[in-house]
């Protein structure tokens, strides 16, 4: 299995908070923003909020997968930013999954099907 593209630098983080567009989600907020790369870049935060290691780390892989799974459906070249919420721990799976394409649709960053 290839590993996503990542946003990893504060700086990446900052300027997609301050510029993107964002969608909230019952377990989740999705920021977006176009990049040049012509390949998406990931980035995941779990605030010291949610829990303790265990918990920020089991809401991060859960939101990643979220990700891996939709994300041929997803346009390419874009930043994208997920952001833990309490929710994300004790949902059922079904209900995380439908909640970020429904904030990709919002967003516009879904690819049209054909």
């Amino acid at each position: 299995m290839k590993a996503a593209v990542t946003l990893k630098q504060n700086y990446e983080f900052r300027r997609l908070y301050q510029r993107g567009a964002s969608a909230v989600g019952g377990g989740m907020v999705l920021y977006c923003r176009k990049n040049r790369l012509g390949h998406n870049r990931l980035g995941i935060t779990a605030s010291v909020k949610l829990g303790n290691a265990v918990k920020r780390n089991r809401a991060r892989r859960r939101l990643r997968e979220v990700y891996r799974l939709n994300s041929p459906q997803l346009r390419q070249g874009w930043d994208i930013i997920l952001v833990a919420r309490g929710r994300t721990l004790t949902a059922p799976w079904k209900e995380l999954n439908g909640t970020f394409l429904r904030l990709s649709r919002k967003l516009d960053i879904l690819a049209d099907k054909p």
